[in-house]
């Protein structure tokens, strides 16, 4: 692997420290702060909903100013809206804890493009396995994740009568380590648009593509079926008497089984290709459900959340993967920046749902109402690869 690549791995790995800790800790502050419970979610759902509005904005800022700035500037948001969440979780105010979260979905909109920018730091044979290598720098963030959220989260508590507000510092001084990181990333050279250059063909034409279409299907389901149940998973174990150290071993196994299956998968999607890898992606979330279903003691937490890890993978990566056969260089940022912007959406409407759901419905209808959209996943991956098939008879 080139140093390049293995730093903007473990710029991942910071990034995934960050999500990760958002996850164990936002909706159980949301949940002491909130004013109705029901609510506890809003700032996960924050994030997700301040990354699904910067996607574009972030896709245009790369073509105008190429990988590294945009990069750098989002980390600099990211040290900016932690230390604005230690600050609410501090005064105990719900809403700037919410505003915070969505202008931290900035630095989430910037991370998400580290998936795209690893396979421009390698040659054209390497492309699909530099994506997947720099999606196995989150294996970092699970371990880092779970564990920095239980071991701050007392630091301040004396001084603010608030847990977790030490979890959100600590988030601070790991932006910063990134911004650091990646001032040594060298991003092939960047070439501002010029008027009157080729733009490459409109969203609307690429979007006839089949191919384009499932790809973008995946990734926002299979991310938004994992949202839907990872977000809710820490209220759920709470309500069900488990301890957080509980939970963030949970965390950690789901977190482990999205990124592990990183360093295989882009061999896998190379050899038996990208379709039946995200049919397996999709096997193992109806795996997760029934695992939920069957129980609620630690393991069966923890198995379910690790199986529904490791599909998440398969799903993500291949749609990502897939979407990379579709486009241009030039039709890059457009076509990413809808992905992206389509998953963040999805992931916006998982989480309001996760929080409603799991306080008002309880853990099982929550996982059954995930059945649906994995119904949905299903049938986009038999349509793309019926079209396939009636394209190579025609041939």
């Amino acid at each position: 692997m080139n140093t390049p690549l293995l730093l903007l791995a473990f710029c991942q790995a910071l990034f995934l420290t960050n999500n990760v800790t958002f996850i164990a800790i936002n909706g159980l502050v949301g949940l002491q702060l909130a004013p109705w419970g029901w609510m506890a979610t809003l700032p996960v759902t924050g994030y997700v909903v301040g990354a699904a509005l910067s996607a574009m904005p972030v896709s245009r800022l790369q073509a105008r100013l190429g990988r590294r700035r945009t990069f750098q500037i989002g980390l600099v948001v990211a040290a900016g809206s932690a230390a604005m969440c230690a600050l609410a979780a501090s005064i105990g105010s719900f809403w700037l804890l919410v505003a915070s979260t969505v202008v931290a979905g900035f630095y989430s909109a910037n991370g998400a493009l580290y998936r795209f920018a690893g396979p421009e730091l390698v040659a054209p044979a390497f492309r699909e396995r530099a994506l997947s290598w720099v999606l196995a720098g989150g294996v970092v963030g699970a371990f880092v994740g779970p564990n920095l959220a239980s071991a701050t989260r007392g630091w301040f508590e004396v001084a603010s009568g608030s847990p977790f507000v030490g979890a959100y510092v600590a988030l601070v001084g790991v932006a910063l380590l990134g911004l650091l990181v990646m001032s040594f990333i060298r991003f092939p050279a960047h070439v501002p648009p010029v008027a009157g250059a080729p733009a490459g063909r409109p969203l609307a034409e690429l979007a006839r593509q089949p191919a384009f279409v499932v790809a973008i299907v995946a990734a926002a389901l299979g991310y938004g079926v994992m949202n839907l149940l990872m977000a809710a998973t820490p209220i759920a174990m709470q309500q069900c008497k488990h301890p957080f150290d509980s939970a963030a071993l949970v965390l950690e196994w789901h977190v482990l089984g999205m990124f592990v299956p990183s360093f295989f998968t882009g061999h896998l999607i190379k050899r038996f290709g990208v379709l039946p890898i995200m049919g397996v992606g999709l096997a193992l979330n109806l795996v997760c459900v029934a695992v939920a279903l069957s129980g609620v003691d630690l393991m069966q937490f923890l198995i379910a959340l690790a199986a529904l890890g490791v599909g998440w993978n398969f799903l993500y990566t291949g749609g990502s993967t897939l979407l990379t056969q579709t486009y241009r260089p030039e039709e890059k940022t457009r076509a990413q920046g809808c992905m992206d912007t389509c998953v963040f959406w999805t992931m916006a409407l998982s989480s309001v749902s996760s929080g409603a759901l799991i306080t008002t419905q309880g853990w099982t209808l929550l996982n059954l109402g995930s059945l649906a959209p994995l119904a949905l996943l299903g049938a986009a991956l038999i349509w793309l690869a019926a079209s396939r098939r009636r394209a190579a008879v025609v041939q």
